[in-house]
């Protein structure tokens, strides 16, 4: 059976899982604020972004979130926007990146899903470059939430549902870092890969 197929039918499965629980209450779960993120990661120093604007919070349909951008000396600028959704069961599920880069003008020029190694193990998350006019940046994400990290979108989905007859919890998040390529496209991954395993460690108590 091709990856395709078992996507599928792992998603009806697990929509008959999910129907079977949908009536129960959500459960609330502990978790600290993303705003108390530190400002200072491994040498990285962060920073604000703008605040979202009230028309793309309200598409985004966030619980919490941060974005902001983290800096250090001898390394490119990384920006970090982590959204977290507290229920998805009243149609605010998490956006993928893929579908708002288009809107801002940026393609994706290489796609891929690379490992990390963090906290002694390996993850996977979704690997971009993306380009518009001369500008290019590496992009990497993953979805995160309920002991699972996630790098494919329709696996997440499938998770979700499971999850919500499971342990009657629907909430979760995503993560995205960007960098500029300023050289090379691998030395951007490896300064986002370096970020990345200092930022893992911290994530469990915001997006749990």
């Amino acid at each position: 059976m091709g990856l395709r197929a078992t996507i599928v039918v792992v998603l009806l499965v697990a929509a008959g899982i999910y129907g079977s629980g949908a009536g129960v209450a959500e459960a609330v779960v502990a978790r600290e604020p993303l705003s108390t993120l530190p400002l200072s990661i491994a040498g990285w120093q962060g920073q604000e972004a703008a605040p979202l604007a009230d028309d793309v919070l309200s598409q985004l349909g966030v619980d919490d979130y941060v974005n902001r951008e983290y800096l250090r000396n001898g390394s490119s600028a990384v920006g970090v926007y982590i959204g977290y959704y507290a229920s998805q069961r009243q149609g605010d599920t998490i956006h993928s990146p893929q579908n708002c880069l288009p809107g801002a003008g940026w393609r994706p020029v290489e796609t891929g899903v690379g490992d990390l190694q963090v906290a002694g193990r390996s993850v996977n998350v979704n690997q971009f470059v993306i380009q518009k006019g001369l500008d290019r940046q590496v992009v990497f994400y993953w979805y995160q939430g309920r002991g699972r990290v996630i790098a494919n979108e329709y696996a997440n989905k499938a998770f979700l549902m499971v999850d919500a007859a499971r342990l009657h919890r629907t909430n979760g998040g995503l993560v995205r870092l960007i960098t500029p390529i300023v050289s090379t496209a691998d030395a951007a991954r490896s300064d986002l890969a370096e970020f990345a395993s200092h930022l893992f460690p911290y994530l469990d108590r915001h997006l749990p």
